[in-house]
């Protein structure tokens, strides 16, 4: 479903090059988990980033579906992080300003729909329960834990039913507990929707769960 092909990923700092990822080749199938780690720097992000239609590469490609996503228009490239990729990043983004229902129904607001069709609130709602936050839909994030911001996150990248869910560090500010909580409810959620997952992380603990362990480093991936 997800195929990247020789990425490669360089960066200029003062006219000088600074090569991040040499040649990554990666396949995800249907309703896989997978982690990769590797040391701060190795570049896990910024492969995750290039998965996700977020950045581009140097070289190489990404196919979802068979499609080449940096052939595709910018319209046509936000339409599938829209509707077919959740992110969940390990600082969450949430918008202050707006309750965690609104949050999560925002993806949803801005889909394209067919006329007359609107985001239900109640899909929000269900998701919400589904990752333990039933009693907080109508707080603001400066009401909440860290571990709930997460999980109101983690909601908000399932409000459009994405093939695949992609997790930067989403435990990086997290103590080890709530962490591995956060990380068992990403499993489950794996198991129960035949969702592709990639997490990346530095931390290899956390990534027991997964089907396949892939190590990222000085720019080369590795099972």
């Amino acid at each position: 479903m997800l195929e990247a092909k020789a990425i490669h990923k360089i960066y200029l700092n003062g006219g000088k090059s600074i090569p991040v990822l040499k040649g990554v080749d990666l396949s995800i199938d249907k309703g896989k988990f997978i982690a990769i780690i590797g040391p701060s720097g190795a570049g896990k992000s910024t492969l995750l980033h290039i998965l996700g239609g977020l950045d581009s590469p140097t070289k190489g490609e990404v196919l979802f579906n068979g499609e080449s996503l940096y052939n595709l228009n910018d319209a046509a490239l936000s339409n599938i992080r829209n509707k077919s990729l959740g992110f969940v990043f390990q600082f969450y983004h949430l918008l202050p300003e707006f309750t965690v229902l609104e949050n999560v129904l925002m993806p949803a607001l801005i889909r394209p729909k067919a006329k007359g069709q609107r985001p239900e609130a109640e899909e929000a709602v269900k998701l919400l329960a589904q990752v333990g936050l039933s009693e907080r839909v109508t707080h603001f994030p400066n009401q909440l834990s860290g571990g709930e911001r997460q999980r109101a996150a983690l909601a908000r990248a399932l409000i459009n039913r994405p093939q695949f869910l992609l997790c930067d560090e989403p435990t990086g500010n997290l103590d080890s507990k709530t962490g591995s909580e956060i990380i068992a409810l990403i499993k489950k959620l794996n198991s129960e929707n035949q969702m592709a997952i990639i997490l990346v992380t530095h931390n290899a603990e956390l990534v027991k769960a997964a089907d396949n362990i892939y190590y990222l480093r000085d720019g080369v991936l590795a099972s």
